[in-house]
């Protein structure tokens, strides 16, 4: 069926068809949408398509709808629970090959589904566990046995296993199991809310002894052999794929599965909707140059994590396989007879591995990201000057560029922490070397920037230039460190010793194996200071092109054939590879230095884990509104997949944004997680002084709101390391109940208490819609101005206004001083702003460490609580903080660092006739209270409070 998936022609600028052209011309090259795969080219899926129709049964009369005739039963008294693992035997009825299907519970109520061959004719690749999950797998808390119970029972003819959590926690979660068909359905409280195999699209294709070379030639089917455009990619396993459908039940909305440049509440592929796709979304990972939009094609990144949410709960799947996998969407619609609100199926198919996958019961969404976590582990806490602005393109020419840029920011008192070094600052593309042409001397360059607060970034790419006189290539190569060619008895391309090669940025290259575990060592070594020339410590790393991209290749990707350590194809952990060389890179930054310091890095490809080592961006994008737009959703699809630490190239990256569009950039921007402004060599440059006013006042005053609000930010990433929740949200996260937000893609919360409803049209007459959810409080963070919710307000903004606004009920801190950089504000004083709820209460965070090193796992860091309430705004420490010598030593350091004002908004200030404070229970003074110009407004501040940040308090209003 041809949709609008079929028709793209056009351009993704750069680098594959003709590699030698690219690299060599000072033009961009285009990339026809061609040169990537449709679902008709992808012969595994049109296999389960094939058997999924042969599952289908036809419509009936009078609208009966006939079971699914799945061939896929339990075998006779094959049933067992043993401690915390319900095992069965499921076999197809024409297959003689049993499969083992096992379910675990773990304690927190999520259970992990497994499916392979009883006894595989050869071992599927099961290594993608070890590699995703927290300490390897090893640390799962499974539910004691006494903790579960198992019956069965006859329904229907049909016999049904059920196993119910008996510990209070999780007594509203159950399993049930069916024998013929086997289904599995997760209930809450009785109601069904996940269901797998209920259409019987579960598939299991078997491992089997290879044919003869006849037969292999002739296949037609892509199970031994599959051609795309002029290459062959011959499959020495056979066919080894495997799907399921996964029906999400009185749900309407599903999300996730990044990365994909899509809807929020993502689409049906089937082609039943008007605005919907007619192909799968696709997780896949490869670098599509300057990709299309409202497109399930995949892109530089893939997590396999679907969440559905409904008024009631919020549940989520993670289908744990690193192959390529497709995800159709199919909605059943609410009929008006009916009392359920309809429910969502998806079918997901995978080449390669074994059937893991994860069902995660919420019910709400703080408890569905704590489940998650402790699967994958949360985002843990990054430098502090890694939330500040980064300043990046494709590439500065020289050292003294470097040098003019950051002295023209200060010039402009504009605020940054990071300059970015793209690949020309290498010498030839062979990186951990210096081009001391245009670098003479990277050691002083570094220092001079960290003289002023800055960091350095460098590019390091995974391939390596094939040359026997560049050292990491020699070594790298004469220790078989390198990815190897395709080993394959069908070809006679090489032998099994050499290694793989193609081309990429220095034409031909290697690419580095980051399953052999030495490998991952050596290359670690390499960010040694010892290593890497001319490095220090304020030098920090950019892993682009891990896709891993290589030109000239079948989607400018390493082939699936290519040969890892332990004799695994490429095509079984392809979607890990960007995560392994991000690891790598981590892990060899945390080894240069003792103690160690938080690394830094950024990666462009991404797999579940990633979120452990760094942060990630949605890729080379556009200067366009289009990509402005799509920004939005991409970042929040990362965080709902766990992927908090992510942005959106300010500006975008190809082309030359007009003034208007770069400004309403940066006000979006600066509310990414990742906030870094990016473009192309052949794009202008575009640093904020080149433009004229009012528009680099404009950019500048976006740039300073960013380092203003940085211990909300701070605060927020400190929370995300601790429970796994987004630190930008969906609308729906925060307002579980409003239907009316389920798909609200245009405006989100960051954190709990700001929402951001970003202007991102052209036009400035168009006005901007914006609900204000709940029975709350609203306020104009720059204005202050109040609405009230629930409603609904249009806005026309002009290029100096943005709408960002405050839930009442919050505490927010932030830090008033400008300064060059993030560094320069690490002793400035706090300033803490009270938006008073509806029920006249509010309550917030502050978090503080030293912002680099790890000393606050010992106790060496500050957190408050705020409370206002009945007119006294409280600041005790948190729950976590435990008195212990490093605790109190790092007290004594931060003794200077104060909270200087409290803004108090959403108070009657003419009510207000004076204020005393309470310090440590001690002495208590009078304050004086700044009504501002007028009165009567519901405004005041108190000032010069110079209380120790990290002392006890309280401020009584009368």
């Amino acid at each position: 069926m041809l949709g609008k998936y079929s028709f793209r022609t056009r351009v993704n600028r750069l680098f594959c068809a003709a590699a030698s052209a690219i690299l060599l011309s000072n033009t961009v090259m285009a990339v026809k949408r061609d040169d990537f795969k449709t679902s008709d080219d992808i012969s595994f899926y049109l296999r389960h398509q094939e058997f999924s129709r042969t599952i289908t049964p036809p419509e009936q009369p009078d609208g009966y709808e006939a079971l699914p005739a799945s061939p896929y039963n339990v075998v006779e008294d094959s049933v067992r629970l043993d401690g915390h693992t319900l095992a069965a035997v499921v076999q197809h009825k024409s297959v003689s090959v049993p499969l083992k299907v096992e379910v675990h519970f773990l304690k927190n109520g999520t259970i992990r589904v497994r499916a392979q061959e009883e006894e595989p004719h050869v071992a599927r690749y099961d290594d993608t566990q070890r590699l995703v999950l927290r300490d390897e797998g090893c640390s799962q808390e499974y539910a004691l046995a006494e903790d579960l119970e198992h019956t069965h029972e006859i329904v229907d003819g049909v016999r049904v296993h059920t196993v119910r959590y008996t510990d209070k926690k999780n007594a509203a979660f159950s399993v049930r199991i069916t024998e013929n068909p086997w289904t599995l359905t997760y209930l809450q409280n009785g109601v069904p809310v996940v269901e797998l195999n209920g259409k019987g699209f579960f598939h299991l294709e078997h491992l089997r002894p290879k044919p003869d070379q006849e037969t292999i030639d002739n296949d037609a089917t892509g199970e031994w052999k599959d051609t795309f455009l002029t290459w062959t990619d011959y499959k020495d396993r056979g066919p080894e794929s495997f799907g399921m459908d996964i029906r999400f039940v009185g749900f309407e909305h599903v999300y996730g599965i990044p990365e994909h440049a899509t809807s929020l509440s993502l689409k049906t592929t089937d082609g039943s909707d008007e605005d919907g796709y007619t192909q799968p979304y696709r997780l896949w990972n490869l670098g599509v140059f300057e990709h299309e939009l409202d497109d399930p094609l995949s892109l530089y990144g893939a997590i396999p994590f679907m969440a559905a949410h409904n008024t009631a709960a919020t549940v989520g799947v993670f289908w744990l396989n690193a192959s390529e996998t497709l995800v159709d969407i199919t909605r059943n619609k609410k009929k008006e007879e009916e009392e359920d609100s309809g429910s969502v199926t998806t079918h997901w198919v995978s080449e390669t591995g074994v059937l893991d996958m994860f069902l995660m019961p919420g019910p709400t969404v703080s408890d569905l990201y704590s489940q998650y976590a402790d699967l994958v582990e949360p985002t843990p806490l990054p430098q502090e000057f890694a939330l500040g602005y980064h300043t990046c393109r494709w590439s500065y020419l020289d050292q003294e560029d470097v040098l003019t840029v950051s002295d023209k920011m200060h010039e402009h008192d504009i605020p940054y922490d990071v300059i970015w070094l793209d690949i020309d600052y290498t010498d030839g593309m062979r990186y951990f070397t210096w081009d001391y042409s245009k670098f003479p001397d990277p050691v002083a360059m570094q220092k001079q920037l960290a003289y002023d607060g800055h960091k350095l970034v460098t590019i390091i790419d995974p391939h390596v230039k094939s040359d026997p006189a560049y050292h990491i290539w020699k070594q790298g190569s004469e220790s078989g460190y390198l990815i190897k060619s395709i080993t394959n008895s069908n070809t006679n391309k090489s032998k099994a010793s050499a290694n793989y090669k193609a081309w990429c940025w220095p034409k031909e290259s290697n690419w580095v194996d980051f399953l052999n575990p030495d490998a991952v060592s050596w290359y670690g070594e390499q960010y040694q200071f010892n290593k890497y020339p001319d490095s220090t410590k304020d030098l920090f790393i950019w892993n682009d092109m891990n896709e891993p991209a290589a030109f000239r290749m079948p989607e400018c990707t390493v082939e699936n054939a290519a040969t890892h350590h332990g004799g695994w194809e490429h095509r079984n952990v392809h979607n890990l590879y960007g995560m392994l060389n991000h690891k790598a890179t981590f892990q060899g930054l945390r080894a240069r230095e003792s103690p160690a310091k938080r690394p830094f890095v950024l990666s462009r490809s991404f797999f579940a884990g990633s979120q452990r080592y760094g942060a990630v961006w949605t890729g080379d994008n556009g200067a366009s509104w289009s990509y402005l737009r799509v920004s939005v959703p991409m970042v929040l699809s990362n965080s709902i997949g766990g992927m908090h630490f992510s942005g959106a190239d300010v500006g975008g990256f190809f082309g030359d944004p007009e003034p208007e569009l770069l400004v309403r950039w940066y006000q979006l921007g600066i509310w990414y997680p990742f906030f870094r402004a990016h473009s192309h060599r052949y794009a202008k440059r575009r640093e904020p002084w080149l433009f004229d006013e009012p528009y680099f006042s404009l950019i500048r005053n976006s740039v300073r709101e960013r380092y203003r609000m940085l211990p909300y930010w701070y605060t927020l990433f400190r929370e995300a390391s601790l429970t796994g929740m987004p630190i930008v949200r969906p609308m729906w996260m925060e307002f579980p109940a409003d239907q009316g937000l389920f798909a609200e893609e245009k405006v989100f919360m960051v954190g709990p208490s700001i929402m951001v409803a970003p202007a991102m049209d052209p036009d400035l007459t168009k006005p901007v819609s914006v609900r204000f959810p709940s029975h709350e409080n609203w306020y104009n963070m720059h204005t202050h101005e109040t609405h009230l919710g629930p409603s609904r307000r249009q806005f026309v903004v002009d290029l100096a206004q943005t709408l960002v606004y405050v839930r009442g009920g919050s505490v927010v801190p932030t830090r008033e001083r400008q300064r060059k950089s993030s560094a320069f504000m690490k002793h400035d004083p706090f300033t803490l702003y009270v938006y008073v709820g509806r029920d006249g209460t509010s309550a917030g965070r502050l978090y503080v460490d030293d912002g680099e090193s790890y000393g606050y796992e010992n106790g060496s860091f500050i957190e408050r609580e705020f409370s206002f309430t009945s007119g006294s705004l409280v600041s005790r420490p948190s729950a976590r903080t435990v008195d212990s010598a490093q605790q109190r030593e790092y007290l004594e350091q931060m003794s200077d660092v104060l909270v200087e004002s409290v803004v108090f908004v959403g108070v009657q200030a003419r009510r207000i006739s004076s204020a005393t404070i309470t310090v440590n229970g001690n002495s208590t003074s009078n304050l004086p209270l700044d009504y501002g110009k007028r009165r009567t407004d519901t405004r005041f501040t108190i000032h010069d409070l110079s209380v120790p940040v990290g002392s006890d308090w309280e401020i009584t209003l009368c």
